[in-house]
C-alpha cells in the first residue's frame, strides 16, 4: 500500500516585486463543503503579473493564481452526491463567489456581482493551507468545481482556463447587444497572450473571413502561432506604425474598417489603435485593460461620429467556464494545438515561471506536477 502524501509545496506571495517563497505545509483531510485537489496544472495569469507589480492590491503573504487544474482526492460522500463531483474527478476550480443576491446577481449577471468573494484569499498559515493556484495541491470549495468532460485533457483545458471564459463572457455580452458574429466579415484581435490567442481561435472557428492579429514585438514564434490558430494576417508594431496599420486594416475589410476590434493586450495605447480601426457602427471588446497601467489619450470624437459600440467585460461566470469545456468538447481537433502552446514550469520554480510570463517569452506558462 503506497503511503499517503502528507506534504505538498505552495509558492508564497510576499508582496509587490519580491520573490516567490516556495513553503512546505500539512496536508489534511478537506472540511465539509470543500475538496482537496491535486495539482495537474495551474496557468499564470497576466492578472497575476500585475498582483506581483503592485497594481491590483492583494493582501500578503498569500497564494495567489486562479487557474487551478486537478484531480480530486478527497470530498465528504454528502459534498460528491450534492454537486456530482468524485474522487478521481478532474476539475477546474472557479475562483469567483458570487453573493446571489446583490442587483446584477438577481439579474442573471453574477459575473458582476456587486459584492463578489474569492476563494484563494486564505492564510497559507491557516489549515488547510492551499488556498490558491500556486501550489501542489488546492482546497476549494466543492461547487466551485467545474468537472472536465472524458476526452479532454486536464492539462489542454488549464491552457486556456482563464482566458476562454473570459473571452467568451465577452462575446457574450456582444451576443446581448444584439452583435451577431455572423455579420462580421472582418475582427482585429490586439494582443497574442492567451486572451488574445483564444480570441482568435475562437474567431476563426466560428467562420469570420478576416482575423487579424495584431503583436506589439515582431515575436516570430507568437506569430506564427496566431497563423496557426486561425488568423489570416499577423501584424506587429515594431514593423508596422499605427497608421500604415490601420490603413492595412481598411484595405483587408474593402476600405471601411474592422467590423469588430477585441482588445486583449493590456496596454493603454491598445485602444486608441483600436477605436481608429474600427468601421462606422463598429464594434470594441474590451476584457484586455485588467488593471491601472496608466493613463491614455484618446479622440473620443471617433466613438461620436463613427456610433461605434464599446463594451467592456471583465469576470466571467460558471456558465462561461462550461462554455469553455464545451467549445473544447466540440473541437477536439483542436486540442494539440492548444497543448503546444504550454510552456511548463514546477511549483518550485514559480519565480523563474512569472519572470518568464512578464518577459512574454511564453504565449501560456502554467505550473505542473
Amino acid at each position: 500500500m503506497s503511503k499517503v502524501k502528507a506534504t505538498a509545496k505552495a509558492a508564497v506571495f510576499n508582496g509587490p516585486e519580491k520573490p516567490f517563497s516556495i513553503k512546505e505545509y500539512e496536508l489534511k483531510p478537506p472540511p465539509q463543503g470543500m475538496a482537496k485537489i491535486k495539482l495537474v496544472a495551474s496557468g499564470i495569469c497576466g492578472t497575476d503579473v500585475h498582483i506581483h507589480h503592485g497594481k491590483i492590491p492583494v493582501p500578503f503573504p498569500g497564494i495567489i493564481g486562479h487557474e487551478f487544474v486537478g484531480v480530486v482526492e478527497e470530498l465528504s460522500p454528502e459534498d460528491s452526491a450534492e454537486f456530482g463531483i468524485k474522487s478521481g474527478d478532474s476539475v477546474i476550480v472557479v475562483i469567483a463567489c458570487p453573493c446571489g443576491e446583490c442587483l446584477l446577481c438577481t439579474a442573471g449577471d453574477d459575473a458582476n456581482c456587486l459584492n463578489m468573494g474569492l476563494t484563494n484569499g486564505g492564510d497559507p498559515e491557516t489549515a488547510p493551507h492551499f488556498y490558491g493556484g500556486y501550489a501542489e495541491y488546492n482546497y476549494s470549495p466543492v461547487k466551485n468545481l467545474v468537472k472536465i468532460p472524458e476526452g479532454i485533457g486536464a492539462k489542454t483545458a488549464c491552457v486556456f482556463a482563464c482566458a476562454g471564459p473570459t473571452a467568451l463572457h465577452a462575446f457574450g455580452l456582444a451576443k446581448k447587444a444584439n452583435i451577431d458574429l455572423a455579420q462580421v466579415s472582418t475582427a482585429v484581435v490586439q494582443g497574442m497572450g492567451p486572451v488574445g490567442a483564444f480570441a482568435i481561435m475562437y474567431l476563426a472557428s466560428v467562420g469570420i473571413k478576416n482575423v487579424i492579429c495584431v503583436t506589439g514585438r515582431a515575436n516570430a514564434e507568437k506569430m506564427a502561432a496566431a497563423q496557426t490558430l486561425g488568423a489570416t494576417k499577423v501584424f506587429n508594431l515594431q514593423d508596422t506604425p499605427d497608421d500604415e496599420l490601420t490603413a492595412k486594416v481598411q484595405a483587408i475589410s474593402g476600405g471601411i474598417g474592422a467590423d469588430l476590434v477585441f482588445e486583449a493586450s493590456g496596454n493603454p495605447q491598445a485602444v486608441a489603435q483600436g477605436l481608429g480601426m474600427l468601421r462606422n457602427r463598429g464594434v470594441y471588446l474590451i476584457p484586455g485593460q485588467y488593471s491601472n497601467s496608466g493613463m491614455v489619450e484618446i479622440a473620443p470624437q471617433l466613438i461620436t461620429f463613427k456610433a461605434l459600440q464599446l463594451i467592456g467585460s471583465s469576470q466571467y461566470s460558471m456558465t462561461d467556464v462550461m462554455e469553455y469545456l464545451m467549445f473544447l468538447e466540440a473541437n477536439p481537433q483542436l486540442h494539440a494545438k492548444i497543448l503546444s502552446l504550454a510552456s511548463c514550469y514546477t511549483v518550485e520554480d514559480t519565480n523563474a515561471a512569472v519572470d518568464a510570463v512578464k518577459s512574454g517569452k511564453h504565449i501560456k506558462t502554467m505550473l505542473t506536477n
